[in-house]
């Protein structure tokens, strides 16, 4: 979860105007801070609404689809259960009830799910969870053979276990990429500022996206082109670091690009970029800066070496970036080849998109008044929003009035 206390935190709505968020100037691609350059978006920010689907959902966490045509959204409930919602209604049956391993709640519990790029032909799908120690395990698990709506329990494969030294910061998301392996979201251990300076370490897996191969090994290979394979003291599995608590991170369906929603500290929250043709190996600098700003030393800090967030803002708006996607359906006019993301606390939803010269501005979007959890993806590029509570709801995003 983010690392707000979820079952304290209000839903008192902090902006009450328009923001436009613009970080600073464009660097070349590919240099450290650098900013995306995209095709042009249109310019006005389009009315968006919220649409319920289906309410009555216990600490909902997460949304996903598998895949397989059957048009069936799953959803992460944080005690430990998968269900699905068919379209119309949530079935009774949970696909996948592991409370009993799963340690609940504020920042714990069953926080990510993602299916195999082959669930069709394999039915293998990967779970992230905290552990009754308090631990993180990524564990693989498989749908029943002879009812696609269950999952085989006793199929469960652990791939990694993480130990935590703190109760917060477990990060959470798990993402297939479009190069087919598996990225998983650490936050940096817990407590607050970093007291081990995790984000900064490549000698622990805390603070950092993970890269692995599910298919290449047992229970999983380091991909060879892995930014650290080889490098004395740093840990194979890393693909990127300097990372807080990224709880939401996602590819963009068209560009392959990736989006880190990294929430803050005290002050700042951020969403970091990465092109689809890195290699790997950023540095988005926490704990020596929170977004662009110095953390640890408080001031005269260096950025060199660091990407710098292409989107921030301080918590006079908000107190946990949601992270979101970037819309690639069809639906929602003048949406098309925005960012969206949110804050839990102040459920505002802000669409950023570059500008000609690369620098990201966003958008209030909506003003919801609820506590958003998480953003979801359906198989056409509509996008979905979940809220937190005992009876959250699942919304569609919809074109406003």
């Amino acid at each position: 979860m983010p690392d707000r206390d979820l079952a304290k935190i209000s839903t008192t709505v902090l902006l009450t105007a328009t923001l436009t968020l613009l970080i600073a100037s464009p660097l070349a691609p590919g240099a450290p801070g650098a900013r995306a350059v995209a095709a042009p978006v249109a310019t006005q920010a389009p009315a968006i609404a919220l649409v319920p689907l289906v309410t009555g959902l216990n600490k909902a966490l997460t949304v996903v689809h598998a895949g397989d045509g059957s048009g069936r959204l799953f959803i992460v409930q944080q005690a430990g259960q998968i269900v699905i919602f068919d379209g119309t209604n949530v079935l009774p049956r949970p696909f996948l009830d592991i409370s009993a391993l799963v340690s609940c709640c504020n920042e714990r519990g069953l926080l990510g799910l993602a299916f195999d790029p082959n669930y069709v032909s394999n039915g293998f799908f990967y779970v992230n969870y905290t552990n009754r120690l308090g631990n993180t395990v990524i564990a693989r698990f498989s749908v029943s053979r002879n009812n696609r709506n269950v999952a085989n329990p006793l199929s469960l494969t652990v791939l990694l276990r993480v130990d935590q030294p703190f109760p917060n910061h477990n990060g959470g998301q798990l993402q297939f990429g479009p190069d087919g392996f598996l990225y998983i979201g650490l936050g940096d251990g817990g407590s607050g500022g970093d007291p081990m300076n995790n984000g900064q370490s490549l000698g622990t897996l805390l603070g950092k996206i993970l890269r692995i191969d599910v298919n290449g090994g047992s229970p999983y290979a380091v991909p060879a082109s892995n930014p650290f394979v080889g490098v004395p003291g740093a840990l194979p599995e890393i693909w990127a670091y300097g990372l807080r608590n990224p709880w939401r991170f996602t590819f963009d369906r068209l560009t392959g690009d990736l989006f880190i929603a990294d929430v803050g500290q005290d002050e700042w929250e951020e969403v970091d970029f990465q092109p689809a043709s890195s290699a790997g190996g950023e540095n988005y600098g926490w704990r020596v800066m929170e977004g662009s700003h110095c953390f640890d030393p408080p001031t005269g800090c260096s950025s060199a070496g660091l990407v710098l967030p292409i989107i921030e803002y301080s918590h006079d708006f908000g107190c946990a970036v949601i992270g979101g996607f970037r819309y690639r359906g069809a639906q929602v006019s003048g949406l098309a080849g925005r960012y969206l993301y949110a804050d839990y606390c102040a459920g505002t939803i802000w669409g950023a998109a570059p500008d000609p010269s690369g620098a990201w501005l966003s958008d209030v979007l909506l003003e919801t008044g609820v506590l958003i959890s998480s953003f979801g993806e359906g198989p056409d590029g509509e996008l979905y929003v979940l809220s937190y509570g005992t009876s959250g709801t699942l919304y569609k995003i919809a074109t406003g009035p």
